[in-house]
């Protein structure tokens, strides 16, 4: 009897200890508000920071801005007394001089576009190789060295499987590119149909140059191949000479190999210019008060760059403000940042330290966490987990309409490398928020690759456990339209809650979240 009493006593004071964490953590999660998320994005999301695309004023005004906010929360200026991380970015403009079928122009933007960096070019084809869907039957017997080719860019469709039709190339579709490009052609037409009305959206956003990190020895440029994403009207005027349509010759290669020579001309030219780029990453660091933790850190991450001014001659609104994308994650950093700010200044600061992390550079190719991650500030051995916001400000278009529309945010990648922090994710939700926490793009093979494109997939590269924290795209994403106005606070504080909370766990637990599943694509 007795030591079933001590058990119970031992029971009651553990349970004491976790209501009192809870009311702890609540008291501070509570001064995340609506009111002041607005005054944040109303001056990020403003248009005199011209949409913030890296590189540009807008850019460092946002910088300037969040510096400033860390430092009224006295947070420590971690890099040698500054909160500037510098990233050193070359510009490199891909001029496309030429690039014509059968005498027809097509224009950069508007017809297709060219991902990647690439020596100088002119190309004169007489003729263009259609390849199908570059099966292995396909390429097996075909001559296509230092020819232009035409490539169906769509999964082949298969019984009983609905194919993947995205531009964005799946698993298998990249490894047909490599294919194809080890067979030395001169460059690759990639045709999807969905590249027409995705070019009339954001066709503007590809016509600019292109950043990268800088390397030894300079920007590096890719040796093989330039793959050409181009819209059906190209795809149409390639297979012309044939008196059949594009769609004509994809349809049999559904079901058959296909590949012929078509008589078309292809000029195609184009050459680099190259500039250095002023970026910065922002941190504050808050310092741990466990002597046995405070080495551990914990990061909560959002990018506040975006893809500035609207190039479209004739457009009313000029400036792109990414109010959502990603004001808000932004302005949910800044929150919660305030909020642990204020426990440590309390006395009740987090055991392990806590970095928050603005990067920049997200919308061209996830380059300050890139940056930030080959050279962490912090050890990244010593990393325990990245909590990633971006886009928490808007009710996603799979949401419009629905009951629990103010009340969901999409969960990305809590359980990719630990199965800990997913359910430290699922308990911090239960116990605050009481969130629908939808996993539809919890998929690595989820065909929007969300996993792969914001920032925490830098730190999942190299181990470091993650959760993306998301509204989903919606009418305005990449688009002017995407405004303070159309924002709604409530829901953006409850998100950054959310993240808070979860990070109030992470931060104070007496274990780090294990890593115990095998990560996507490999480790750094």
């Amino acid at each position: 009897m007795k030591k079933v009493s001590l058990w119970i006593a031992a029971l009651a004071i553990a349970s004491s200890a976790c209501a009192q964490q809870n009311a702890t953590a609540l008291k501070y999660g509570k001064l995340i508000t609506a009111n002041d998320a607005k005054k944040h994005l109303s001056i990020l999301a403003s248009d005199d920071f011209e949409g913030r695309e890296t590189g540009k004023p807008g850019a460092d005004k946002a910088a300037n801005y969040i510096a400033n906010e860390f430092k009224k929360l006295g947070l420590v200026a971690p890099v040698n007394g500054s909160y500037f991380f510098d990233v050193p970015l070359a510009e490199t403009k891909l001029n496309i001089t030429a690039f014509a079928i059968n005498g027809q122009t097509f224009n950069n933007g508007d017809d297709f576009f060219l991902n990647g960096l690439f020596a100088d070019k002119s190309i004169n084809a007489t003729d263009v190789v259609f390849v199908g869907y570059g099966t292995e039957a396909e390429l097996a017997n075909t001559d296509i060295a230092g020819k232009v080719v035409l490539w169906i860019n769509e999964d082949k469709p298969e019984a009983g499987k609905t194919p993947n039709t995205s531009y964005r190339m799946s698993t298998a579709r990249q490894a047909v590119v490599k294919a194809i490009q080890a067979k030395n052609p001169a460059a690759i037409l990639a045709a999807n149909g969905e590249l027409g009305p995705l070019l009339k959206r954001f066709g503007s956003s590809v016509r600019g140059g292109r950043l990268a990190i800088k390397k030894d020895g300079g920007v590096k440029l890719n040796p093989t191949a330039a793959v050409f994403n181009v819209t059906l009207a190209v795809a149409d005027a390639v297979v012309k000479p044939t008196g059949k349509s594009y769609t004509d010759l994809k349809t049999a290669a559904a079901t058959a190999s296909q590949t012929q020579a078509i008589k078309s001309t292809a000029t195609i030219a184009y050459a680099t210019e190259n500039k250095d780029v002023k970026a910065v990453d922002v941190l504050g660091f808050l310092p741990g008060s466990d002597p046995k933790l405070k080495d551990e850190v914990l990061i909560f991450s959002a990018h506040y760059d975006h893809i500035g001014l609207v190039t479209t001659p004739g457009a009313t609104d000029k400036v792109n403000n990414g109010a959502d994308d990603d004001g808000s994650g932004t302005t949910g950093v800044l929150e919660i940042a305030q909020a642990f700010a204020k426990a440590k200044k309390d006395g009740h600061g987090p055991r392990r330290s806590v970095l928050f992390l603005a990067n920049v550079g997200e919308e061209k190719g996830l380059l300050g966490s890139e940056y930030y991650t080959d050279h962490p500030v912090y050890p990244l051995a010593n990393t325990i987990a990245d909590l990633n916001i971006d886009m928490i400000g808007r009710v996603g278009e799979e949401y419009i309409g629905k009951p629990d529309s103010a009340n969901y945010v999409y969960s990305i990648g809590s359980n990719m490398l630990s199965s800990d922090l997913n359910k430290i994710g699922e308990d911090a939700n239960n116990t605050y928020t009481q969130m629908k926490l939808d996993y539809k793009y919890d998929d690595p093979n989820d065909p929007n690759r969300f996993y792969y494109r914001s920032d925490h997939y830098n730190f999942a590269r190299y181990n470091v456990p993650i959760i993306f924290y998301f509204n989903g795209v919606h009418a305005d994403y990449h688009q002017p339209g995407d405004e303070v106005s159309k924002i709604n606070f409530p829901l953006l504080a409850k998100r950054s809650q959310l993240a808070f909370y979860t990070g109030w766990e992470l931060a104070n637990r007496d274990n780090r979240p294990v890593v115990d599943k095998k990560p996507v694509g490999g480790v750094r």
